[in-house]
């Protein structure tokens, strides 16, 4: 059975082991990260082909690669002046590209939670007070009345709604990472909270006849926050499913490199809300003297930001690599 096993095993991974001594060969055209992908490539092979097989020439040969593999890495371990740039312009678009299936099922949940949200809020207009509280309906109510309906917006100090605004949603985003380890179930439970909260909220203005004003004003620094939650939410599915469905890796070893990419996310996403913040604290409070041209172009440019450095610019270093 071992025997049949092994045989599977090998015939499973041999090209990707050729490819791999071929590129050692040429070490030249690799990167340090890409090296570095390799050494853990080839460490959970050995690994498990140890646990198995210990005494076959597979074990051997993967054995002998991995080595080659970690001289190469640390003969090149040489902390490099431009590892910030390389995290940022490499790292993390490529972790996101490869979550990006958990990315569109945290996209999906938020999505059903908003259209939840809107339809709890059209069968019962008291619904959004449930959700927001009284203090916030009336607040906004009142500044509907003076013709200000996102006055909420220019209610503090720009610079300490700035840092505020900033830390709170950093915390979130990072809740709504780590909850990732109850086996996805707590991302799911704040992406869906915050889904039904935004459905509820915008049906609001829906029914007051101020969706555009509403969503034209929310959306200046929306279009990044909303989506830097769910992006953080992808992460979190991708901890939890190392859990879930650790493959042919031990959960340790699926939890170890799941954990890395999600945190590369994660980090990768605090420039993201911080720029929200910004517009939030400095911009949104002005909406009602911002064309409304404007408006529409930053909305266009953040959404088109997104897209591109989480998955067109990764697809087209993903294919660069493999070329």
């Amino acid at each position: 059975m071992h025997m049949i096993r092994e045989v599977t095993f090998v015939k499973n991974n041999a090209e990707r082991w050729k490819l791999m001594d071929e590129k050692l060969t040429n070490s030249s055209e690799l990167s340090a990260n890409q090296l570095a992908d390799l050494y853990i490539q080839l460490t959970d092979d050995l690994s498990y082909a140890r646990t198995f097989y210990p005494q076959s020439n597979t074990t051997i040969y993967l054995n002998q690669l991995a080595a080659r593999t970690h001289r190469k890495v640390y003969k090149n371990k040489r902390e490099d002046r431009s590892r910030l740039f390389t995290f940022f312009s490499q790292e993390v678009p490529t972790a996101a590209y490869k979550s990006k299936k958990q990315i569109l099922i945290a996209l999906f949940v938020f999505i059903v939670a908003t259209m939840i949200g809107a339809l709890s809020q059209a069968y019962n207009p008291n619904y959004v007070r449930i959700i927001l509280g009284d203090d916030y309906v009336n607040t906004t109510l009142d500044n509907i009345d003076h013709h200000d309906p996102m006055g909420v917006y220019s209610s503090a100090n720009s610079d300490s709604m700035f840092f505020r605004i900033s830390q709170n949603n950093i915390n979130v985003a990072l809740l709504t990472f780590l909850f990732g380890l109850l086996c996805s179930l707590g991302t799911i439970f704040f992406l869906f909270s915050n889904g039904i909260m935004f459905g509820a909220f915008q049906w609001f203005f829906v029914q007051k006849g101020l969706f555009w004003v509403s969503f034209s004003a929310i959306f200046i620094h929306g279009s990044l926050e909303l989506s830097a939650i769910v992006i953080a939410g992808g992460a979190g599915i991708v901890l939890g499913n190392s859990l879930l469905f650790p493959g042919t890796f031990s959960r340790m070893q699926s939890f170890q490199e799941a954990g890395k990419r999600g945190l590369k996310i994660f980090i990768g996403l605090i420039p993201v809300f911080i720029v929200a913040a910004f517009f939030e604290s400095y911009v949104t409070r002005h909406y009602n003297n911002i064309p409304e041209i404007v408006k529409v172009v930053i909305i266009i440019l953040s959404f088109t930001y997104l897209i591109w450095y989480f998955y067109l610019y990764p697809s087209s270093l993903r294919s660069d690599s493999s070329n």
